[in-house]
């Protein structure tokens, strides 16, 4: 009786998550469908001049800026933190993992607008006095965000190395291989899936936030020209302009949502299937 009424409970959460997740997706396509239809799909999606005032809602800017601030956030946190998680696994010396192991999950519990202060007061005059400009930039935000998904990345990556079943390693070390060569050779790869999909959480992370890169990128809704440039993102144009959006602006404000539900969907059908484990 008990183990039935716990499959019911844990049947009726998975049902509670999967009607959310249903009412998100038809509230954002009944209201944001339209709204592209009125403005016009090419002028919407390939616009280059956001002016709700001149009845002008061109996303190109927003779209570019959350692909760019993105990728340099992957390119310099992905790496990092699968780096990080295969030596807090393998490498770590357990005095050093008790200070390290609270340190990441520190990082994971501040809110973001700590980290957009952070980047007001350091990483903005840093950038402006190495590179000039007004330090608000595709870089600085492409740092904020690195820091931001390191935590989730080390900690999935960590987690997905240490569940690898201990006779690959050893295995690999009585064929006469190195301790490294074993953790690179036999380890790693078999983690390979958990570490993807670390990997994915931290893109999704890196796309959807909003408050620190709203105060360290700019928020110019224009091309930019370089990674020194202010670039405005699709999640930031949002929170800019919805508190006092009204009929169609407000509408194309939800219509960018859809753009960035389906990005961030489409990221994860990109990776998720090699994110899964293979059947045995």
């Amino acid at each position: 009786m008990k183990d039935k009424v716990m499959r019911a409970v844990f049947l009726a959460a998975a049902c509670v998550c999967i009607v959310c997740v249903a009412l998100i997706c038809v509230f954002l396509f009944v209201n944001g469908i339209p709204a592209i239809g009125e403005i016009g799909a090419l002028r919407f999606f390939l616009g280059t001049r956001w002016k709700p005032g001149q009845g002008l809602y061109g996303i190109a800017p927003m779209i570019l800026g959350s692909v760019y601030v993105t990728a340099g956030a992957v390119a310099l946190g992905v790496p990092t933190g699968v780096l990080t998680g295969i030596f807090m696994a393998r490498f770590c010396p357990a005095r050093l993992h008790r200070l390290l192991g609270p340190a990441v999950s520190l990082l994971a519990g501040i809110p973001s607008v700590i980290y957009g202060f952070f980047g007001i007061t350091v990483l903005v005059p840093a950038v402006r006095g190495l590179f000039g400009g007004s330090g608000k930039s595709i870089l600085t935000a492409s740092v904020i965000l690195a820091l931001m998904i390191l935590p989730t990345i080390i900690s999935v990556s960590e987690a997905s190395i240490r569940a690898v079943p201990v006779h690959y390693y050893e295995g690999s070390l009585a064929l006469g291989a190195t301790h490294e060569r074993s953790v690179f050779s036999a380890v790693v790869p078999d983690a390979r899936s958990g570490i993807t999909a670390g990997v994915v959480l931290g893109i999704g992370r890196a796309v959807g936030e909003t408050m620190a890169v709203v105060m360290v990128a700019g928020n110019q809704p224009i091309i930019p020209r370089g990674i020194l440039e202010g670039v405005r993102t699709l999640t930031a144009n949002i929170v800019i302009d919805m508190g006092y959006a009204t009929d169609l602006h407000r509408r194309a404000l939800i219509a960018t949502a859809v753009v960035l539900f389906v990005f961030i969907l489409a990221i994860n059908l990109l990776v998720s299937p090699g994110s899964r484990p293979a059947a045995k």
